[in-house]
């Protein structure tokens, strides 16, 4: 059965990284870094469930607090400060790379995805693929504002998680937006899911079920990008 401990490695130049770390009971070297939204933290329900799954499935996981969310407890990340959170996605995943050292897999949800997305465009090769859990592709009810500048800088592979009821982007938007992206990609459709993916009665169960087809995108995606 996975381990969850609590995280901090506070060596690492910059940000610290602190957060929550699963272990599985069998790990065969494959890793996953997993950042929240604007209004949520490392123990939001979607990253754990996520996290569980992936861990069940031999995966070691870090669910990190950024940086913003380790200075106050509440409340949305300041402008101009986005380069902070990367810097600490940044450090999250040295650190775990060396507790797994096998492919490794950076995302997020919302806002931590794109962050996540903005890391790896800016640094190629830092991360083996990205797991983007509802991408907030353009705020609600505003469609023309597009956060995909980076799109076409990503060189590795991308798994989308997307509800049909998210008002961040419509699955079209989402798939229209794919087409920009030179690397193969993925998306998994959580029908009837709104921008959390894991609220309602049965969202955490969901997710469980989610992450499953995430898995199987990502494993795919992999196979075809090792030589």
């Amino acid at each position: 059965m996975p381990s969850v401990t609590r995280f901090d490695d506070p060596a690492l130049p910059g940000p610290p990284v602190r957060g929550w770390l699963h272990r599985p009971a069998d790990a065969h070297g494959d890793g996953l870094v997993l950042a929240h939204g604007a209004g949520g933290n490392a123990e939001a329900p979607v990253l754990v469930e996520m996290a569980a799954a992936f861990a069940d499935a031999g995966w070691t996981v870090l669910r990190c607090d950024l940086p913003f969310r380790q200075e106050r407890p509440t409340g949305p990340p300041a402008r101009g400060r986005a380069g902070r959170d990367r810097a600490g996605l940044r450090n999250a995943v040295t650190a775990l790379r060396a507790l797994a050292p096998g492919p490794l897999v950076l995302g997020g949800h919302s806002y931590g995805g794109r962050q996540a997305s903005m890391l790896a465009a800016e640094v190629p090769g830092l991360a083996d693929a990205l797991l983007l859990l509802s991408y907030p592709l353009h705020p609600p009810e505003r469609p023309r504002e597009l956060r995909t500048a980076h799109f076409p800088a990503l060189t590795i592979p991308v798994v989308f998680v997307h509800g049909t009821r998210d008002p961040f982007a419509t699955v079209s938007e989402l798939e229209t937006a794919r087409q920009s992206l030179s690397a193969p990609t993925a998306l998994v459709v959580a029908e009837g899911a709104a921008h959390d993916l894991a609220a309602g009665a049965r969202g955490r169960a969901r997710v469980t079920g989610l992450a499953g087809e995430a898995l199987t995108a990502l494993r795919a995606l992999l196979k075809e990008k090792t030589p």
